[in-house]
């Protein structure tokens, strides 16, 4: 963040998208948000939750997704006082052209 500012550059956004966790799965520490947000300067954290919920499929060059444990895991975040919320969302996600399995069809997007 340090060189971004010193460039001239202070409109800074944090964004936790999951870390991988073995080889087919990315997870969110909910800590973590505090960690950002104190060792950042306060700067803003939002969270990628459509992202994190994205998985490996071997042997396929797109990537699955859970979007069904897309709220829970937005409510989790929110109750870290976040900046706000990152969400892939489709008309259909199963014609999206990337990230079809972790998007959210638009009438869910009224539940965040």
């Amino acid at each position: 963040m340090e060189k971004f500012r010193e460039a001239g550059n202070g409109k800074l956004i944090l964004c936790e998208r999951g870390s991988s966790f073995g080889y087919d799965n990315l997870v969110v520490d909910m800590l973590g948000f505090g960690v950002m947000k104190q060792t950042c300067g306060n700067l803003p954290v939002i969270f990628d939750v459509t992202h994190s919920l994205q998985t490996r499929d071997a042997g396929s060059a797109a990537s699955g997704g859970r979007r069904a444990q897309a709220l829970d895991l937005a409510l989790a975040g929110m109750a870290t006082r976040l900046a706000g919320l990152f969400l892939e969302s489709h008309p259909d996600p199963k014609l999206a052209k990337c990230d079809g399995p972790s998007a959210l069809p638009l009438h869910l997007l009224e539940n965040f």
